[in-house]
């Protein structure tokens, strides 16, 4: 095996050598993890979900590649216990107005990146201006990956700190971190922010996502899943 980056390839026992540091990665330092995660910044291959990146978004798909939609292409739709189904284009949630937040991103797994940048439509204006009906509870977000699920009610939906967002770190969303657009809950843990967003559904009752039915806490309020982190401000 080999793969091209920038036109170099890098052999099979570099790659597995790297892979081998994913075990040892808070041992290698921090620069080195750096630089490896530079290497892989582009890597079509999901091997970058395998190393350690000191302090920066490991990439997980659970289909074993990285869905990808243009934004000309890109569509957002909302139905379900809704008075007005709507879909949007990836410029019709532009053109709304942003929210913009900068906070850490968690995973259940431990690891933590600080301090991002996101830029959004808060969840709670899309659903006003679709019309929640009142037998709604919770909302069913779907992936256009074709597997992915997850869910929150709709208490947990109408928060100001959950945003529809389009933008990251100052730059559209690219494919490997969920866009173009994806779903950030800020005070949830990651798998709670759904990548490559296609469909939110109003539901009447809340639906157990990808991870959920495989065992993970359907509210996963970070600091309460796995006994360790800060809670939730």
């Amino acid at each position: 095996m080999s793969v091209a980056i920038e036109g170099k390839p890098i052999g099979r026992r570099v790659v597995l050598g790297m892979l081998g540091l994913g075990s040892v990665g808070v041992l290698v330092g921090g620069r080195l993890q750096d630089a490896i995660a530079s290497v892989f910044a582009n890597d079509p291959t999901g091997i970058t979900s395998l190393l350690p990146t000191g302090g920066r978004f490991r990439i997980y798909s659970v289909v074993g590649y990285l869905p990808s939609r243009k934004t000309a292409e890109y569509q957002l739709e909302i139905s379900g216990l809704v008075d007005t189904p709507v879909t949007l284009s990836y410029a019709d949630l532009v053109a709304l107005p942003p929210t913009r937040m900068t906070k850490d991103f968690q995973c259940v797994t431990g690891w933590r990146v600080q301090d991002v940048k996101w830029v959004g439509v808060r969840l709670s204006d899309l659903l006003d201006a679709a019309g929640v009906q009142d037998e709604a509870k919770a909302i069913t977000f779907h992936s256009f990956d074709g597997s992915y699920s997850e869910s929150l009610t709709l208490d947990q939906a109408r928060r100001p700190d959950v945003i529809v967002a389009y933008s990251m770190e100052g730059k559209a969303i690219p494919a490997r971190h969920g866009g173009p657009v994806r779903l950030y809950v800020a005070p949830m843990y990651g798998y709670k922010s759904i990548k490559w967003l296609d469909k939110i559904e109003v539901v009447n009752a809340v639906q157990p996502g990808y991870w959920e039915v495989r065992g993970y806490d359907v509210d996963a309020w970070i600091g309460r899943s796995n006994g360790r982190d800060d809670q939730p401000v």
